[in-house]
């Protein structure tokens, strides 16, 4: 999937994922995607729980071993 920014917060537990990503989204254009790499397990509740508070869109999410990806559309 492609994205114009990568987000790395693996290692981190929440609710730093989750902050980093707000900051990142709030520094991007409307239209544009992030790429969020994070390894807590409550980040698969959080993301999508995020996106629809915010408003901002997930439009998908990877799983590989112990790494999740999630792809977030700035609104």
């Amino acid at each position: 999937m492609q994205f114009d920014r990568d987000l790395d917060v693996k290692g981190l537990n929440c609710p730093l994922p989750i902050l980093r990503t707000k900051k990142a989204l709030a520094e991007m254009e409307s239209g544009q995607v992030l790429r969020v790499q994070a390894t807590d397990p409550g980040a698969q509740k959080d993301f999508p729980a995020f996106a629809k508070q915010t408003g901002n869109e997930l439009i998908g999410q990877q799983e590989e071993g112990r790494v999740f990806a999630f792809f977030l559309k700035r609104k």
